[in-house]
């Protein structure tokens, strides 16, 4: 059995969201917003400006895409962009992990589109992307599966030559991973993600193409007022200039403005890339050398950066069923979780049974080396509490 590690991650927040806050966050880092203001305000609009444009500076977002805040997350820019966007063609619709079955659900049961082409591929795979088509139809999709630790490798399979829209969830992607904005029409994230931010809040991004659609086309189904982003037939301007549908926490504003300027500080979208990218590399490095535990994502090229899937491969513990893997995966988390160690690194509720880690950006690598050799050891005694029960 593994001997207890002496060293302890600093910080010991692995959780794929709400992500742990930059490296030396603190509340004082909050103590210009303008609490207390409307966020109509000359301040409050101020402050949602300048995030928006934070936005675009460090994404590269390029300058004719429009940048909207959003209510409900990630999940409520998603749903904005299907039932604003959809239904005026064909649309293939791919899901890899929960969150893509999700839009998949809505598509179909929700939102009733009569045309529509699913993709699916097992935890761990993509589906065949060269099967989509990406010339005449809409495509709904995920960048990175949260759940299962596959992403794209690039936007090569979509075609530049595209007549209908892509709709990007990149929630778990954004800030980590480079994005090829000339294929995408719609993208959308959340602030708690790559950034460390707070929840509740999302980011819909428009290519002039979505635009059009959304102005030279009409859902045949009602719209709830937090969905409508034109009026007349035109695109609703202030949205994306930060007079935002709802009212916003100025805290989390303040808070999102504040990860955007530390993004700066450390090298903007390269920089990003390059601390989820090391974080990665600890956890490879790692699972090469620790013959019970692997990748969740079969091709390695598809290996998310951020949210690191990893399941059980020790044939002792495979052999006693599924029922037994589960049962290690939740006790190492809970054993860490216990230590003080690691938080929030079971995985995914829908997913096959095993461990997530979360190594975006905000993440340090001397933090998941350190938890590594916990990993070990949290193993090693939940498979010696297995062998007894037997």
């Amino acid at each position: 059995m593994s001997d207890r590690p002496a060293a302890v991650p600093a910080n010991p927040n692995f959780s794929s969201g709400p992500c742990a806050k930059r490296p030396g966050w603190n509340l004082k880092a909050l103590q210009d917003a303008p609490l207390g203001r409307s966020h109509r305000a000359k301040v409050g609009k101020a402050k949602l400006k300048l995030a928006i444009d934070l936005t675009r500076e460090v994404l590269q977002v390029p300058a004719d895409y429009k940048i909207g805040i959003v209510p409900a997350s990630d999940t409520g820019a998603v749903e904005m962009a299907m039932w604003s966007l959809l239904g005026a063609r064909g649309v293939d619709l791919l899901a890899w992990e929960s969150f893509g079955e999700g839009w998949i659900t809505d598509a179909v049961k929700q939102l009733k589109l009569a045309d529509v082409r699913e993709f699916r591929a097992p935890y761990g795979e993509l589906p065949n992307l060269k099967k989509v088509d990406t010339k005449k139809r809409d495509v709904v999709f995920t960048w990175n599966g949260t759940t299962s630790g596959v992403r794209v490798v690039n936007g090569d399979w979509i075609a530049a030559d595209r007549e209908g829209l892509t709709i990007c969830d990149a929630t778990s992607a954004a800030f980590a991973q480079r994005l090829d904005w000339d294929k995408l029409d719609v993208v959308t994230f959340s602030w708690q993600k790559v950034l460390g931010g707070e929840a509740a809040h999302g980011m819909l991004i428009l290519s002039p193409r979505a635009v059009e659609r959304l102005e030279t086309y009409k859902p045949a189904w009602p719209l709830p007022k937090i969905f409508r982003l034109t009026s007349g037939g035109k695109l609703i301007a202030g949205i994306f200039e930060g007079e935002t549908i709802n009212t916003p926490s100025m805290l989390c504003v303040e808070d999102y403005i504040d990860a955007l300027q530390w993004a700066k500080k450390v090298g903007g979208l390269d920089g990003l890339v390059k601390r989820a990218d090391a974080n990665t590399r600890v956890i490879a490095k790692w699972v090469k050398q620790s013959p019970w535990v692997d990748f969740l994502a079969v091709k390695p090229k598809t290996r998310s950066n951020t949210s690191v899937c990893l399941k059980i491969v020790d044939p002792d513990v495979l052999a006693k069923g599924e029922a037994a893997v589960a049962a290690v995966a939740k006790g190492i988390a809970a054993l860490l979780e216990k230590e003080g160690v690691a938080y929030d690194i079971g995985g995914y509720r829908d997913a096959p049974p095993g461990l997530r880690i979360w190594c975006g950006a905000t993440v340090q690598a001397k933090n998941v080396k350190a938890l590594t050799a916990w990993l070990d050891w949290a193993f090693a005694q939940e498979k010696a509490k297995l062998a007894k029960a037997a």
